[in-house]
This record gives C-alpha cells, sequence and structure tokens, in this order.
C-alpha cells in the first residue's frame, strides 16, 4: 500500500502551486474547475511520484495554524543530502520564510529543518 496524495485546501492556489513548483521542484498539472461548485484544484507531482492535490473551494474556513495542534501538521520533504538540507534552508530564509529550527541532527537521528511554508503550513527539510 501506498499513500497515493496528500490535499491541502488553500487560499490562493497559484502562488502556492508556485511554491511547490519553485522550492521542491514539483510538476503541476493544467488544474481543474467545477464551474457548478467552483472548486478548483492543482496536482502536483514530485520527482518520486508523490503527490500533491492544491484545493480551493468558496466555502472553505481558514482556522489558525497553531504549530502544535492535531491533525495533520507538516510535510517532509526528502532532498537528499545535508547539504540540499542546508542550502534550500538558506534560500527560504533568504526569501522571508519562517524558519521555525535551523539545520540540525534531531535527537532521532534526522538531520533537517523545519519552516512555515505557504499559508502558514509547516514543511520539514531532511535528508
Amino acid at each position: 500500500m501506498k499513500v497515493e496524495h496528500i490535499a491541502m485546501y488553500v487560499n490562493d492556489l497559484e502562488k502556492a502551486r508556485d511554491f511547490f513548483i519553485k522550492y521542491f521542484n514539483a510538476a503541476a498539472n493544467d488544474g481543474y474547475h467545477n464551474k457548478t461548485t467552483n472548486f478548483r484544484s492543482y496536482f502536483l507531482t514530485f520527482d518520486d511520484g508523490a503527490r500533491i492535490e492544491l484545493m480551493n473551494h468558496p466555502d472553505m474556513q481558514d482556522m489558525e495554524k497553531g504549530i502544535r495542534r492535531t491533525g495533520l501538521i507538516h510535510i517532509a520533504f526528502s532532498v537528499g543530502s545535508k547539504e540540499k538540507v542546508d542550502e534550500l534552508t538558506r534560500r527560504l530564509k533568504n526569501d522571508g520564510y519562517e524558519i521555525l529550527s535551523a539545520p540540525r541532527t534531531t535527537g532521532d537521528g534526522y538531520y533537517e529543518s523545519c519552516i512555515i511554508g505557504v499559508e502558514g503550513n509547516q514543511i520539514e527539510i531532511t535528508i
């Protein structure tokens, strides 16, 4: 069994799509629009085949995204090396994204950093 995709509602579909394309090399489809419900979405595919569906609907609720809330909390991207973790974290910081934790080796042995990415969603960058 594998996870087919993860879905995320966002306020600005194009900005969210462009974030994942720019920083994580995602490829986007042409988008979908249901004219009856005004639901819109993009599927983003990453190099290894993993996918995220970015969605937007007029009736969305935009709740505060506390760091230690229940439910899904972050998306982790493996970039392949410590150097790439460092470089991408530096790039995101230089572009104005908040760094929650700088690159480091965690107590459970992961080399990672965590940032607040598009629309307040936490993203982990790891080897």
